[in-house]
């Protein structure tokens, strides 16, 4: 039997019983992110674009539209109020310090000046007295002293840790007792006869002229917080005048758009907000008005007034103060001044004297110019002529100390009534510059406590409407949806 040899090579390509072909393979996945899905779909898009989509095909439909409108107005309704709130939380705060904080503040400055300025002149006026000191005026020496350091105690506790008007207060309660101890000292040699006691004094004087700067300065401070309060407390909110003319702005629109759609005049919700809104915003308007009418004629009436009115009271005790150490220093302290006739020397308190009465003068002229009543003005013209009558005994007086007759001069100064001294006419303008004090600082109060009052309950009632207004609005448009339903 006879068999054939089978072939070994290979078999042509295609023929049955072939090995299968590697199907080609995807290339991998870049590093950085994938073009398309895992499974090689569309790429993912994110929330947001899907949320934009969905929006914009909402607002191909008057639904969808309306849902927006609502929501629109619910959001300027909302800032509306918010930002009135906030603006006038603000004003409010700020003309609250004006009455409150600032004010009061910067008369215990004024006070700190006055009750110094007044001890250095009852401590001269004592000591030409003589050894005997009179008892009225050691009483007058330590109320002012007590004074002093009482409201320093104050301001000092109402001032910011670390700034200038604390290093100053700082510094006054420092001095205070230097100034005591050297007033104590001439007071001492003085009741013994002895001249040192003359020296004495003029250093407790220029003690005290430093602390006068020092309160001064504190004065000056607080006087611009007071300022710097009222503008804070006087501007118009215009960012929330401007949010609610916007906000009314919409709801109209609205409504027009509503009323052309469907002819229909009125939705109430629509209306609600629409008056609610315009609610606020006159209550903003007028409000804010009316306080800051007060607020600026408390400023004008009350604190101008007050301020020409102590820079008075001040010029008139730095006055008293440089007659009386004209006459205990007895002509030992000179300076070279130029006048119009040329360089002259002269005795420097007596030239002190007279630049503070000029000063006076035109304090006065300014305090009578501010006072807007009959009962402002009487004690200002009282003033003024009490200064007059005071710069005539003072002549008088210069003149007998000019000749060599001290005690003629001291009797003219701090004599009794029969002397007719100038002392006298010195304590009635303290008086009347004390009651015109009194007179304005109420017409203040009432003022600024007026302008205050104007914005009582406007923060709490411009959220509440604005909230309600919103709400109003969101039933309104609640109302023409559910026509599509």
């Amino acid at each position: 039997m006879t068999y054939q040899q089978q072939s070994t090579a290979a078999p042509p390509q295609g023929q049955a019983g072939a090995s299968p072909a590697i199907p080609p393979q995807a290339p991998p996945p870049g590093p950085q992110g994938r073009a398309g899905g895992p499974d090689g779909g569309p790429p993912r898009r994110t929330a947001w674009a899907e949320g934009v989509d969905r929006l914009r095909a909402g607002a191909t439909t008057e639904p969808g539209r309306l849902r927006i409108i609502g929501a629109v107005l619910a959001v300027l309704v909302v800032a509306f109020g918010a930002v009135t709130a906030w603006e006038m939380t603000e004003r409010s705060a700020a003309a609250d310090d004006v009455l409150h904080s600032s004010q009061p503040l910067s008369a215990d400055a004024a006070d700190i000046y006055r009750s110094l300025a007044d001890a250095n002149t009852a401590a001269s006026s004592g000591f030409l007295a003589g050894g005997q000191e009179p008892a009225k005026t050691r009483q007058r020496y330590e109320d002012d002293i007590s004074l002093a350091a009482d409201k320093l105690v104050t301001a000092a506790a109402n001032s910011e840790p670390g700034s200038t008007s604390a290093k100053t207060i700082t510094d006054l309660n420092k001095m205070l007792p230097e100034y005591k101890g050297l007033v104590e000292r001439a007071r001492a040699n003085n009741r013994q006869g002895y001249p040192l006691g003359g020296a004495y004094l003029r250093y407790a004087n220029a003690k005290m002229q430093i602390m006068l700067e020092d309160a001064e300065r504190l004065y000056t401070v607080e006087n611009q917080r007071l300022r710097s309060d009222y503008d804070d407390a006087t501007p118009y909110p215009w960012i929330a005048i401007g949010a609610g003319a916007v906000a009314i702005g919409g709801l109209v629109w609205a409504q027009r758009r509503n009323y052309r759609r469907t002819n229909r005049v009125l939705n109430h919700g629509m209306v609600a907000a629409t008056a609610a809104t315009t609610v606020v915003l006159l209550w903003l308007v007028v409000g804010h008005t009316v306080a800051r009418a007060g607020l600026n004629d408390s400023y004008d009436h009350g604190v101008r007034s007050m301020n020409t009115l102590n820079d008075a009271r001040l010029a008139s005790l730095k006055a008293r103060s440089n007659e009386n150490l004209t006459l205990v220093s007895r002509g030992a302290e000179t300076k070279d001044v130029v006048t119009e006739a040329g360089k002259q020397t002269v005795d420097t308190f007596d030239y002190d004297f007279e630049v503070q009465m000029k000063d006076l003068t035109k304090k006065l002229a300014a305090a009578a110019d501010l006072a807007d009543d009959s009962t402002g003005v009487k004690p200002v013209e009282a003033a003024t002529g009490n200064m007059k009558v005071w710069k005539q005994r003072h002549a008088e007086a210069r003149e007998q100390d000019q000749l060599g007759n001290y005690q003629g001069a001291l009797a003219r100064v701090i004599g009794s009534k029969a002397d007719k001294p100038t002392g006298e006419c010195f304590d009635n303008v303290e008086t009347n510059l004390k009651a015109a004090l009194t007179h304005e600082r109420a017409e203040f109060e009432q003022a600024a406590g007026d302008g205050r009052g104007a914005m009582n309950g406007l923060v709490v009632g411009a959220a509440v409407l604005a909230v309600l207004a919103a709400a109003g609005a969101v039933l309104g448009i609640g109302r023409r949806l559910s026509e599509y339903r």
